[in-house]
């Protein structure tokens, strides 16, 4: 801005002119633009300490914070929709949160039956229904189809299966006690081949136990094998395998009432511990030995039918008499239920 001031000289009386010029201020010597950047630094500031937030804190801690600045928020904390908040998407899940979650999803599914019912003012009474579900998803199938059970024609009844009657009668109760009892020595015998597998220590040892289902009951013997006695030689000591072997077998036993036999058989060697002793004095206290494991096992002595020691007068392997599989100890499971003569049912 000029502003021109005329001043008369004293000499030549001319006239004079000064010129002032006044600027305004200009933007840059201002201090607006420092707020302004200083705004914009703090929170660029607070931009990337969230994020550093957000990357260092697990979803709990971060669940924890949004709580304690709105506690009363209760779509922080509750449950919506598929169980959390947002459908439980978070900024950290997969995909966008602007996604369908949480969106209701409508799928077609089977119709419901309906059941069409004519009224009959007869005083006929009413037949038996059943019911038919009806083709999912069909938009012409409104309803399942109701029919009416007809009464068998002679034809479809011959062509049917005649279940069989229900058991009466003394003999049939009989006939299915011996049935339940031969399901319960079945199970056992499986749970005893499992359990022997199944034991790293016992698994080598499987082929060295025959469980069997004979006339007599359930039959379990451990038989000896060469290199792998059962019993020190000529003695009653039971080894470590045997008894861990007979204790495997008390527990299975123990789970049943039945009465239990314990038989001892040897080969045909001669006893060679000399005096009076034999073969049947042998079997007889090994017998008798695996008898008191059954019974430290938890086997009450009541359900203990019998011991025998049967020498070698019933070999396992008739055709090699000396072989070391005669030498065993069989444990037999007697059975309870009397075994009725097979008869034709009616």
């Amino acid at each position: 801005m000029e502003r021109g001031l005329a001043k008369r000289g004293k000499g030549d009386g001319g006239v004079t002119i000064i010129k002032r010029i006044e600027e305004g201020g200009h933007g840059h010597h201002g201090g607006a633009w420092k707020v302004a950047y200083a705004d914009f630094v703090t929170a660029m500031m607070a931009f990337f300490l969230l994020m550093w937030l957000l990357n260092a804190t697990t979803e709990e801690q971060r669940r924890g914070i949004a709580d304690f600045f709105n506690p009363s928020n209760a779509l922080a904390t509750g449950a919506s929709g598929t169980g959390m908040p947002f459908g439980g998407m978070t900024p950290h899940s997969a995909g966008n949160m602007a996604s369908d979650t949480g969106a209701i999803r409508l799928e077609r599914g089977p119709r419901p039956t309906e059941q069409e019912v004519e009224e009959d003012e007869s005083d006929r009474p009413a037949e038996a229904t059943r019911r038919i579900p009806g083709p999912p998803g069909d938009e012409d199938s409104r309803s399942s189809r109701v029919d009416s059970v007809e009464p068998p024609t002679p034809d479809s009844t011959a062509e049917a299966s005649t279940p069989a009657p229900p058991l009466t009668g003394e003999a049939d109760r009989r006939l299915e006690a011996a049935r339940a009892e031969q399901e319960r020595f079945e199970d056992m015998a499986d749970a005893l081949r499992q359990t022997f597998m199944a034991d790293p220590v016992l698994a080598e040892l499987a082929r060295q136990v025959l469980v069997e289902i004979t006339p007599e009951g359930l039959r379990v013997q451990l038989l000896e094998a060469d290199g792998q006695p059962m019993f020190t030689t000529g003695g009653i000591a039971p080894t470590d395998r045997a008894r861990q072997m007979i204790l495997r077998v008390a527990q299975a036993a123990a789970r049943l009432p039945n009465p239990i036999q314990v038989t001892g058989h040897t080969d045909s060697t001669p006893f060679r511990g000399g005096g009076s002793r034999s073969n049947w004095d042998l079997s007889t206290e090994r017998a008798n030995a695996t008898r008191r494991m059954l019974s430290e096992a938890g086997v009450a002595e009541a359900r203990i039918r019998g011991v025998t020691g049967m020498a070698d007068r019933d070999p396992l392997l008739p055709q090699q008499p000396q072989a070391a599989g005669n030498r065993r100890v069989a444990i037999t499971l007697l059975r309870e239920a009397e075994q009725p003569n097979a008869r034709s049912r009616p």
